[in-house]
């Protein structure tokens, strides 16, 4: 199974910051720190962002593709 099959199976399409650090094994408020910085991690974790009213999640598959190593199709 890969990466993008267990976090939708998991999680479904959109992970809250708190279900992105568990993945991560972060707490939330340091997740919350390292993605403020202007880094390429941040930058790519950041990429998969999706703001719905107040709400920040992060898309499962694009989440995928950046933890995989290759870069995310945002066209989607």
């Amino acid at each position: 199974m890969c990466l993008e099959e267990q976090l939708l199976s998991k999680f479904g399409p959109l992970l809250t910051l708190k279900q992105l650090a568990e993945v991560l094994h972060r707490s939330p408020q340091g997740l919350t720190f390292t993605l403020s910085r202007d880094s390429d991690f941040a930058q790519q974790i950041n990429s998969t962002k999706l703001r719905l009213g107040r709400r920040v999640y992060f898309r499962s598959n694009l989440l995928a593709a950046v933890l995989e190593g290759q870069t995310p199709d945002l066209t989607n």
